[in-house]
């Protein structure tokens, strides 16, 4: 029997049976089609975390007052620390030499309203310096960002987000005009273009001062945190050094930071993210098996009510080795068959939430297309191994004498 001759073979017989054919390819493609939407979940949510971190900045390294080990495992966010990050602190990172900007940050939240109008909205205020734009990769829709001026002088000018614009100058430029935070007056110098929500803060809603402003504002001299850029990605590591010591330099001697680098955030998560994508691809794959169950349960159907055709092929002199030849193949060509199906079911899975959900990217990478083809066909070869060596093992016969 020539390759042609199996294919054939193989073709007839499935056409013979085309309901347990039809629920054998069901089986496999749901089965495919669950792996297929998990694998593509899982991987699109690590995209988009990677992508949103890397999307703060290029090089970036992040400096938190307080010590990892003081505060349970976690870097404080609110509350006391051992010492405040201050800007003289900020200021002296710059004495390494592997440090491109620096960006202070200060935040609050503070009544926002303009004169003439009754609209008064709650906002987050985010006290800064000219260095936020560089480090955050900010865009400027109107206007100007912060003017590069010293970090202690508390300068009455602001840049608003695109939310902030359209609610409280909807008929008019914001350029310009006056904006009251709290009990202070502050100028608007610029427009951010929309950036969104970046890592749970929304830009859009954002109101950014000169930091010596903000910390007037709130009455703190305390620094939220400190962003810190590199000059290269090998500088990056090295700046975390040096930071560790002019802090600590600064602080008598207390190592009371927590110094968190971009690239160590994304490889957690990525790492994170991989192993849950794996894990639910895992329990998916459970549909895999018993799809290979029922595959084997229906080839060893077809195996009994095909004895006397088995009997027929070994009289003409079929090989065992070729009778099994032919059985795999059936249960190789249902399987792919399948995996076929599910591949294109899962597409419009996937098709259908990314046109619910388009802020979110939905991809399918390539390797899991070929691992989810590999694995039904590997289902369907290895369950169908009994069924071939049941057919295979037949005496000529008694299987032309069905029995």
């Amino acid at each position: 029997m020539l390759i042609h001759d199996t294919l054939t073979q193989a073709f007839g017989s499935i056409k013979t049976q085309p309901l347990r054919v039809s629920l054998i390819i069901l089986a496999m493609s749901i089965g495919v089609a669950s792996v297929t939407v998990l694998v593509a979940l899982g991987e699109s949510a690590r995209n988009y975390i990677v992508q949103e971190f890397e999307a703060l900045g290029t090089h970036l390294v992040i400096v938190l007052p307080g010590r990892t080990e003081t505060v349970g495992g976690h870097p404080p966010i609110m509350g006391e620390t051992p010492r405040d990050l201050t800007l003289d602190d900020a200021e002296a990172l710059f004495r390494s030499h592997y440090i491109a900007a620096v960006a202070p940050v200060s935040v609050g939240s503070a009544p926002v309203s303009v004169r003439g109008q009754a609209l008064e909205r709650e906002a987050n205020i985010l006290g800064s310096t000219h260095a936020l734009q560089r480090v955050r990769r900010l865009t400027m829709a109107q206007g100007h960002f912060l003017p590069d001026m010293d970090v202690k002088r508390a300068q009455q000018v602001c840049v608003i987000g695109q939310t902030i614009r359209e609610e409280l100058f909807p008929r008019g430029p914001a350029i310009g005009q006056w904006l009251r935070i709290h009990d202070r007056r502050f100028r608007v110098i610029g427009v951010l273009s929309t950036e969104g929500q970046s890592i749970g803060v929304g830009f859009d809603e954002i109101v950014i001062v000169p930091v010596a402003s903000a910390q007037a504002l709130f009455d703190t001299q305390g620094l939220f945190r400190v962003l810190v850029e590199a000059k290269s990605k090998p500088a990056m590591y090295k700046a975390v050094d040096d930071i560790r010591e002019i802090i600590k330099a600064r602080h008598e001697g207390e190592d009371d930071v927590t110094i968190i680098t971009q690239d160590s955030v994304v490889q957690t998560f990525d790492k994170i993210l991989t192993a849950l994508t794996l894990t639910v691809a895992g329990i998916a794959g459970i549909s895999l098996a018993v799809a290979g169950v029922l595959v084997m349960n229906v080839m060893l159907v077809s195996v009994t009510q095909r004895t006397s055709e088995i009997g027929l092929l070994r009289a003409l002199g079929a090989t065992k080795s070729q009778l099994q030849r032919l059985f795999l193949t059936e249960a190789a060509l249902l399987s792919l068959a399948g995996a076929v199906l599910g591949v294109v079911v899962g597409q419009l899975i996937l098709f259908v939430l990314q046109m619910l959900y388009p802020a979110f990217p939905f991809i399918f990478p390539n390797w899991a297309l070929a691992a989810a083809l590999a694995v039904s066909l590997a289902t369907g070869l290895i369950f169908g191994v009994l069924p071939a060596r049941k057919a295979a093992k037949m005496d000529p016969v008694s299987a032309l004498a069905k029995r």
